[in-house]
């Protein structure tokens, strides 16, 4: 497959389920060098009590949690669409990966909501690395955890990766895509740039 950009993409959620998988399908559509992770301590699905959610370690195949929710009751996990987004994850990679245990580098991280772009800046700020001076892009557009704003927040990301993918000069240019994509698509954006 030939890329139409360079760039290396992350996109983070917290579990790696829904919203970053989202996103990761679409953008390794458009042909981009996309991976996607979670930041939590675990994986969390909606369960049938709103107390009592499944919880999965990163790294359980998709697969195999589809079975364990079809076991526990497939109609119901038909209903909320959680059958059909295992199906698709578990047709673009094996299992939900933590971005904490990712060794890769990145040109981009896209994270969808504060809280995990947090956790994105804490942890890549922690790893100091003094003998690098690559610079890493950490944005954050919010995105709601249901199924309509994940499709929706994958063509927002899409845009503001193609607007980046375009640039020759993006450690230069990027204050300026970032008003463009603010100001035409009316959604703010949390940017940082961290060495690492």
């Amino acid at each position: 497959m030939s890329f139409v950009s360079d760039l290396k993409i992350a996109v983070v959620c917290s579990s790696n389920m829904n919203r970053s998988m989202e996103a990761h399908s679409y953008l390794a559509k458009k042909g981009f060098q996309v991976r996607s992770f979670g930041t939590g301590n675990n994986v969390k699905l909606p369960g049938m009590a709103i107390d009592k959610p499944n919880v999965y370690e990163f790294g359980t195949p998709y697969g195999t949690i589809y079975q364990d929710l079809a076991s526990k009751d497939r109609q119901y996990y038909t209903q909320n669409g959680l059958l059909h987004m295992l199906d698709r994850n578990r047709r673009i990679k094996s299992a939900p990966e933590k971005f904490q245990d990712c060794k890769e580098r990145f040109d981009v991280v896209v994270t969808v909501e504060e809280r995990v772009y947090d956790q994105v800046m804490d942890f890549v700020e922690a790893q100091n690395n003094i003998d690098s001076n690559l610079p890493v892009h950490v944005l954050n557009i919010d995105v709601e955890d249901n199924h309509e704003d994940a499709t929706l927040g994958a063509f927002l990301i899409a845009d503001l990766i193609s607007m980046m993918a375009k640039s020759d000069d993006l450690d230069n240019d990027i204050d300026e895509i970032l008003q463009d994509f603010e100001s035409t698509r009316n959604r703010n954006v949390l940017h940082s740039v961290v060495f690492y």
